[in-house]
């Protein structure tokens, strides 16, 4: 198959540690268990080392996939994130299909929403003039849906046809959080990256946005012919938005913002 299409790496120059030091045994111990474990999980969470040598880490795969392509860019994604940022303490690498991410100081169960991406499509969206509240009610409902419960946790996907005066199309959407958010942290974070996509680049027929918590995306098919099924679903345009400002409240772990 393909290789997977990297968006973006952060690194954090501002800690490092040298090499051939204990930290960066624990998190080449770290990357490599998060290879062999993304062929059976789309998400992991784990702790190697101990203090001041720990390494708190995680990956999440895109619900919508399958374990094969899971792993593919998982392991991609840890030869990347320790070659790109090979001293730092702290980096978070996102590719189309998975993150992965590792830091010294723990940041499981926080709600962090920056640094964030969007990848979107430079194709207008059908029905202009109603696409922003069809896609508001949508994200809505899918929010509401999420639930820890699922055989995927806090994934929901959808696959809707709309059908309006002004035409018809299938419009499929997703939306998931890392397992180890609360439900109530998992939708602020939701809500987010659906604020993030919705006023960052007009209005595009197909958009998938990650933060370090959770992702969203969506596509739309003007019926013109049969309609796809999600898996089957073509690559994203690689264009990037300039960056939103973020609320009030950010998160205790971030990268320099640079979408």
């Amino acid at each position: 198959m393909s290789q997977p299409q990297h968006m973006h790496t952060f690194c954090n120059p501002s800690d490092d540690f040298t090499q051939t030091s204990l930290y960066e045994t624990n998190r080449n111990i770290l990357l490599t268990a998060f290879s062999l474990s993304s062929s059976l999980v789309h998400y992991s969470n784990a702790t190697i080392g101990l203090s001041p040598d720990t390494v708190y880490g995680m990956f999440l795969c895109r619900g919508d996939i399958n374990t094969t392509t899971c792993s593919d860019c998982v392991q991609t994604a840890a030869i990347e994130i320790a070659t790109n940022c090979t001293l730092n303490k702290k980096a978070l690498i996102y590719y189309e299909y998975c993150m992965v991410r590792y830091s010294s100081v723990s940041f499981f169960s926080e709600l962090d929403i920056r640094p964030s991406v969007v990848r979107y499509s430079i194709i207008s969206a059908p029905n202009s003039n109603r696409f922003n509240q069809t896609l508001s009610d949508k994200f809505d409902k899918l929010i509401l849906k999420v639930s820890s419960t699922t055989l995927i946790p806090y994934f929901v996907e959808d696959l809707e046809r709309v059908t309006q005066l002004e035409g018809s199309y299938d419009l499929v959407s997703m939306v998931q959080c890392s397992p180890d958010l609360d439900l109530s942290t998992c939708t602020v974070c939701l809500k987010f990256a659906f604020l993030r996509v919705s006023t960052c680049c007009g209005l595009p027929s197909s958009a998938l946005t990650f933060t370090p918590k959770c992702i969203l995306r969506y596509r739309t098919f003007v019926l013109t012919s049969p309609a796809p099924s999600p898996s089957s679903l073509p690559p994203i345009s690689p264009t990037s938005p300039p960056p939103l400002p973020l609320p009030p409240q950010s998160p205790p772990t971030q990268a320099p913002p640079n979408t």
